[in-house]
């Protein structure tokens, strides 16, 4: 017997023993062709592991880029079901126990004679470079918004609604469509805004336009779009003359802290763009608002946070702190720069810039219910989207997706519409309560 079949057969005893004290429900694909345990289904839920060489590389450098490359190059890969599916048949012993079980002497044998074997390939991920904090230029921003949006509008339009929605959508009724969902957030947004026609709306962050067109169309307003994607800016500008629009909706490829003037606008809304500007810069992108805002104009922050730490400095000007490793990989593959503030620490940072809070509002379970949308519909035209960005690009796409859902709705993360004005003395101008909003 060579010593790649002796690995093998030593590998394969490790799985069979791990499965049985584990009570795994999911089975084991190895390069064989041979499974464990030996009689699994062909149909049931199955990991499968394509050469000896993702098994060293696991044994060596057992975290999340590893993790990730392996399967973006499809060396690990999950048969009969999804990330859904093996997150809801994983173990359910705690992750001390798990260690314990697993790190056992004959666990650390094997290990041991894969150790040295050669790790092999394909590794689509490991020329990305590793994120770091942005410095706030408009180059560097612009590189950052182009390697998250301008993968290609194709591809989004493959599993985004009708009118490319690329924030969470909002559910009347858990069974709405996602087409459906999403028109009833775009009409949240103004409704909340309380948009008037005639008015002057800025849109930081506005992506493919859906919600300028959409507030134009529905109430009259003026809006000016600001984003930094090239793929989205094209795409805007092209509808907005399509649709007949273009008097009133406007695009700019510009930062938003270099939009000039003071008072500008009677409204400013900025959805889902916040957690993209890192947390140093937290402090520039509330006092450009106050800067462009008009004194009582309405402001709608929506954004995706983390949550707030017992002792955790609440200062307007506190730093982000360490990431999670998962939030980690999180930015380096899929959004780079990014940082996640809590709630708040927002809320203090409108205080100490000049807003008045009037409302706050949760969205984690319609986000959940949002993310795990765009995965099925991404996985249900896969080899579409393979055929437009790549295998590789595809894959790290539906697991970010996957797990952006699974996080949601485990509470590890929130999301919240907060509503303040840019304060003023006297009266705020919003009715008396908010039965308009949920009529």
């Amino acid at each position: 017997m060579s010593k790649a079949e002796k690995r093998l057969a030593a590998f394969k005893t490790l799985l069979a023993d791990a499965h049985t004290r584990l009570a795994l429900e999911f089975g084991f694909r190895l390069w064989d062709g041979a499974t464990v345990p030996a009689d699994w289904p062909s149909d049931a839920l199955t990991i499968a592991i394509a050469d000896e060489g993702a098994v060293a590389a696991l044994t060596r450098a057992p975290r999340l880029p590893t993790l990730a490359n392996l399967w973006a190059a499809r060396r690990l890969d999950i048969l009969n079901g999804t990330i859904f599916d093996l997150v809801a048949k994983r173990p359910k012993a705690r992750s001390r126990e798990l260690r314990r079980n697993l790190l056992n002497p004959a666990a650390l044998g094997v290990g041991l004679r894969f150790l040295f074997t050669p790790r092999g390939g394909p590794w689509p991920l490991e020329s990305v470079a590793q994120d770091r904090e942005s410095d706030g230029s408009e180059a560097e921003n612009k590189r950052n918004i182009a390697q998250h949006y301008d993968v290609s509008n194709a591809f989004y339009r493959l599993w985004l609604d009708e009118e490319m929605v690329y924030t969470c959508a909002y559910f009347h009724d858990w069974s709405d469509s996602l087409d459906q969902a999403q028109r009833n957030k775009l009409d949240m947004v103004c409704r909340k805004l309380r948009l008037a026609p005639g008015e002057t709306m800025l849109d930081i962050g506005s992506g493919w336009g859906s919600l300028a067109f959409h507030a134009a169309r529905n109430y009259g307003v003026k809006v000016v779009g600001v984003t930094l994607s090239k793929e989205q800016i094209g795409f805007a500008r092209e509808k907005a003359e399509r649709l007949g629009l273009a008097d009133r909706v406007s695009f700019e490829l510009q930062d938003y802290a270099l939009l000039e003037g003071r008072d500008r606008f009677d409204k400013i809304s900025s959805i889902g763009m916040f957690e993209a500007i890192g947390a140093s810069h937290f402090s520039t992108y509330f006092e450009t608002l106050r800067r462009l805002l008009k004194p009582g104009g309405l402001y709608l922050h929506h954004a995706i946070t983390r949550p707030g730490k017992r002792g955790a400095d609440l200062g307007a000007n506190a730093g982000g702190g360490k990431k999670r490793p998962e939030f980690a990989a999180l930015t380096r593959y899929i959004f780079p720069g990014g940082e996640l503030d809590h709630l708040g620490r927002t809320i203090a940072s409108l205080e100490s810039h000049g807003f008045e809070i009037h409302d706050v509002e949760g969205w984690r379970e319609h986000y959940q219910r949002t993310c795990r949308f765009w995965h099925d519909r991404l996985l249900a035209r896969y080899d579409e989207a393979c055929g437009e960005v790549g295998e590789a690009t595809t894959r790290v796409w539906l697991a970010y997706l996957a797990s952006c859902s699974i996080v949601f709705s485990r509470n590890a993360c929130g999301i919240y519409q907060t509503l303040a004005s840019k304060r003023v003395k006297g009266a705020s101008g919003l009715p008396p309560t908010r039965a308009d909003l949920y009529r």
